[in-house]
């Protein structure tokens, strides 16, 4: 599951980094595709099961799925 930083103080600031660089990380100097919010190296991140943290930015946090019962459907 994905969510914003409990920190209203960090997701405000982020989001008006956000807008002025239009939707691009304001965390970072290039304004490349792969730095657009949500970025490339979260949406990796978000696409491992494993991964648990925040972005890059510290704008959204990912928590771990809680494990599926696949196994027991055999």
């Amino acid at each position: 599951m994905v969510r914003l930083n409990e920190d209203k103080e960090v997701v405000k600031a982020i989001k008006e980094g956000l807008k002025a660089r239009g939707g691009y990380c304001p965390c970072r100097v290039e304004k490349t595709e792969d730095n657009k919010c949500i970025c490339k190296e979260f949406r990796e991140q978000i696409a491992d099961p494993n991964f648990e943290g925040y972005c890059h930015c510290m704008l959204y946090y990912k928590s771990k799925e809680p494990a599926d019962n696949q196994s027991e459907q055999a």
